[in-house]
């Protein structure tokens, strides 16, 4: 955009690295990073478009590799520091599905998170805030609620009433981009990963086993959670459900995220559990009723 962003991030004295997708705004970027001593860089790339499928790459899409190897930013320990923040909009007409593609991502250790522990610093709206920190049994809480706040600490930072101050600090593609965004409040949203999220039993390679676990369970949120584990585990689930200290009546959209992790865990420990069982019955699962 026209670099308001930019600015208000210079001026706490942080080195920063502006991407801009759209080739109209960087003449006016290159002589904001010409008039300050090494403080600013400006790279044409979009952050949403990195690593994109695409057999042809060319800016503002690009390759997270090339562009940390030009920053000069290195990999990390998962356990280390907070090596990059990364301060944004996430795009308004696609929320969900950047915040599905950002998650798959870090859960897997892939694009921007092969770096680190990257600390999002995101502006979104408040519905898709609310979505990100919804509690069990609640209306919104559901499979993204449960594995964003297990992958990362959620802080609000802030909250704008009048989203006209938008058209201030982005660039809009037209105006039903713009009524849809101040049909809700715009959330100013930080998503640090956990130190912690990774273990013996949770690792990047089987990450997907475990977001289909926690997407399947929310297929029918009220289905028992002793039907499902004999399902997944008929040798070990009575054992699983008593470590859990849950009822066989319980259900799954009554299970904190924390809860869900030590399930996945436990199963991952249990001779009896196949991985395989989690796809061979899903048919069975959204059939019953």
């Amino acid at each position: 955009g026209p670099g308001i962003l930019t600015r208000a991030l210079l001026q706490t004295g942080a080195r920063v690295v502006a991407l801009e997708s759209d080739a109209a705004f960087l003449p006016h970027l290159q002589s904001l990073k010409n008039s300050l001593d090494g403080q600013l860089e400006v790279v044409h790339c979009d952050f949403f478009a990195l690593d994109c499928n695409s057999e042809i790459l060319k800016p503002p899409a690009m390759l997270s590799e090339h562009l940390f190897e030009g920053l000069g930013i290195q990999e990390v320990p998962w356990t280390a520091d907070i090596p990059v923040k990364i301060v944004g909009f996430l795009p308004s007409r696609r929320e969900p599905h950047t915040l599905w593609r950002l998650l798959y991502s870090l859960y897997q250790r892939l694009s921007v998170f092969s770096y680190g522990r990257i600390e999002l610093n995101m502006f979104l709206s408040e519905k898709e805030y609310t979505r990100l920190v919804s509690k069990p049994n609640e209306k919104k809480y559901q499979a993204l609620s449960v594995l964003w706040q297990i992958a990362c600490d959620i802080e609000l930072l802030h909250m704008c009433g009048a989203l006209h101050r938008v058209s201030e600090v982005c660039h809009m593609q037209d105006r039903l981009e713009m009524q849809q965004i101040n049909q809700s409040n715009l959330c100013l949203v930080k998503m640090t990963p956990r130190k912690d999220l990774f273990s013996e039993s949770l690792t990047p390679l089987n990450s997907t086993f475990f977001f289909h676990l926690v997407k399947q369970s929310f297929v029918k949120h009220k289905f028992k959670l002793m039907d499902n584990l004999n399902l997944w585990n008929p040798f070990d689930g009575e054992n699983i459900l008593k470590r859990l200290k849950r009822q066989e009546d319980d259900t799954f959209n009554s299970l904190f995220p924390h809860e869900f992790k030590y399930l996945f865990e436990a199963m991952e420990g249990s001779q009896s559990f196949s991985q395989m069982w989690l796809f061979e019955n899903v048919e069975q699962l959204t059939s019953k009723s």
